[in-house]
């Protein structure tokens, strides 16, 4: 059976937009995929302690966990240790490199081991298991370091240790900087410990000078920040895709089948990421993603999940030779949600391609190259509006006509319509704008009970869903409607357990859920400022953020009776809910208080 405490996400991510890792504070990297974020892993000891694989610099006497934070305004991890009259510390980084408009990012992951006092004493454990621990490999010596004969990837190892002793598992002292550079393919020349620091520096300048550039809103500004360094590490180089989280199973609730692979690029969570980004002034993700959609819009019918490289087939299966997270078993790679109908999609792109075209920030050479896929994706939308389907929760097998999936085909319809006008398509303007009016008509008579209060589900339903929060943000009902207010009272009734949203009550696919599902108590924080209810707003925001890790990561979900962080990590999904949350909230309080001007 799992232990029912599960271990502690106190990881801290890292990346370049091609590699991306989760480092313990132990300095275990313990996950880390390559070539792509979705591709097999090399090190799973999150999921798998024995079999998995780890990198990590231990004491002399074994594993021990130091102190670890991020340089300021970066991705650039710092993990101090001390043993005895011992300390010493460890850099870790993904080259990323500014060069002239665009960056360097190496396929490199570099650790950097730098005495501070005394005479440390560490052993290096470099086990990498490709393939999800399924490779037979071997570690050979190199005139730079150490090749990882077998498995899928050419991996080495470049590195200033003593070499032998890491092969054997020994111990050594460390008396200067020790270096070590992972990547694969072609071995390189063998870099030096200036060239490693050079780029560790350029690493750190470039992280700083993109910091420098996020339009912060006056609430929250630290928490922000680092919530939109975590999202740049899921934006994918050189595609432009944007994935959901950076793990594959670690469950929502232990003792359970609830494990998905969250490494893939779905469109909708994708779209959520770019208008939390733009809203910071960040909009080159937006850029990148607007072609990575219309690569995949012209390669057939839209589906709502894409692999890195526009892969369309992500067939799931089981890895039951891992033991899965804390013991949980389960380990799942690919996601089913690729073959699922969910009628909310062409919203949710509609919306970020409203925001994106209308921005004067970004420059779009002949933008009415983009009206072919906004005519497909509105009259998909209205096609689907009546159509039941599985929802934003992905339900497997129970089809409903929902409410917020009709919600954003209203948004896809409208918004469709006012960048028809703007094109100088008036006549496609006026009709879909008559289309969209009869459906905000429908789904406010149907998809609120005044039976029970609140929006529903489902039209003519009976069960509350979070998602709902999101009405007032897409423009269908205004936050102050009495309706809109009923239902924020009757969800803190119904939805909360010990302060935090849950997104339904009624059994799923897999019975109840119980725990919470991050984003929602974030969507219930920013629907209580739009209310005009921003000092409960306020707690509320507050009471999340005081649960993430240590290193201001979140996870999918938190268990309400422990404050434990589960779910895939760290969620894209849950970062882009505290920025919007910490925006509106901002924008809202500076109004209030008559914080509008220059200087104050």
């Amino acid at each position: 059976m799992p232990d029912p405490a599960p271990p502690r996400l106190d990881h801290g991510a890292l990346g370049n937009g091609r590699v991306l890792a989760l480092v313990a504070p132990t300095s275990a990297i313990e996950w880390l995929c390559l070539p792509q974020f979705d591709s097999p892993s090399v090190f799973a000891r999150l999921l798998d302690a024995d079999r998995g694989g780890v990198w990590r610099i231990a004491g002399a006497a074994g594993e021990l966990t130091g102190s670890m934070a991020y340089i300021r305004n970066t991705n650039v991890l710092r993990t101090l240790f001390r043993d005895g009259d011992a300390e010493w510390e460890v850099l870790d980084f993904a080259p990323r490199i500014p060069a002239g408009l665009d960056i360097a990012a190496p396929y490199e992951l570099i650790r950097l081991v730098r005495p501070l006092r005394g005479q440390p004493r560490i052993r290096i454990d470099f086990d990498p298991r490709p393939d999800y621990g399924r490779a037979t490999v071997s570690l050979q010596p190199t005139d730079i370091g150490i090749e990882v004969l077998g498995g899928p990837l050419r991996l080495w190892l470049a590195t200033n240790a003593p070499v032998p002793f890491v092969l054997a598992g020994q111990s050594f002292v460390l008396r200067e900087p020790i270096w070590q550079v992972l990547g694969f393919a072609a071995r390189p020349e063998r870099p030096s410990l200036a060239t490693v620091e050079r780029s560790l520096q350029l690493t750190i300048a470039g992280w700083q000078a993109w910091a420098r550039t996020c339009a912060l809103p006056p609430f929250r500004q630290e928490e922000v920040l680092r919530s939109a360094l975590c999202l740049k590490l899921h934006a994918h180089h050189d595609t432009g895709a944007i994935i959901a989280a950076t793990t594959t199973s670690i469950p929502e609730a232990m003792g359970t089948q609830r494990t998905w692979d969250y490494r893939f690029c779905w469109l909708r969570d994708a779209a959520f990421v770019v208008e939390a980004l733009r809203r910071l002034s960040h909009l080159t993700e937006g850029a990148a993603f607007l072609r990575f959609l219309r690569s995949v819009a012209e390669s057939g019918p839209l589906q709502p999940v894409y692999g890195l490289d526009g892969r369309r087939d992500l067939t799931e299966s089981m890895l039951p030779h891992l033991a899965g997270f804390g013991g949980n078993g389960h380990v799942r790679i690919g996601n089913a949600a690729f073959e699922q109908v969910q009628n909310d999609l062409m919203g949710e792109l509609l919306l970020s391609l409203q925001s994106l075209l209308a921005d004067p920030r970004l420059v779009h050479e002949q933008p009415e190259q983009h009206m072919p896929l906004i005519e497909r994706l509105v009259t998909e939308a209205i096609a689907a509006a009546p159509q039941p389907d599985t929802g934003i929760w992905e339900y497997r097998t129970i089809l409903k006509n929902h409410t917020f999936s009709r919600a954003m085909c209203w948004a896809a319809i409208e918004r469709g319509a006012r960048l028809a006008r703007r094109f100088g398509r008036a006549d496609l303007a006026d009709t879909w704008q008559v289309i969209a009016t009869r459906e905000r008509d429908e789904i406010l008579a149907r998809g609120y009970s005044s039976v029970h209060g609140f929006f529903t589900q489902a039209l003519d339903g009976q069960h509350p869903d979070a998602a709902n929060l999101l009405l007032p943000t897409i423009g269908l009902i205004d936050a102050r409607d009495p309706r809109f207010l009923s239902t924020l009272d009757a969800y803190e009734r119904l939805l909360v357990d010990r302060g935090f949203m849950l997104r339904y009550r009624n059994e799923d696919d897999f019975g109840a859920t119980t725990t919470a599902f991050s984003i929602c108590s974030f969507w219930w924080a920013e629907a209580l400022a739009l209310a005009g209810r921003l000092d409960e707003a306020i707690a509320v925001f507050d009471r999340l953020a005081g649960h993430a890790n240590p290193l201001g990561l979140f996870s999918e979900d938190i268990d309400p009776a422990t404050g434990a962080l589960l779910g895939n990590f760290p969620q894209a999904y849950t970062h882009v809910g505290l920025i919007n949350a910490a925006s509106t909230i901002g924008d809202l309080l500076a109004a209030r208080d008559g914080v509008v001007r220059a200087w104050v």
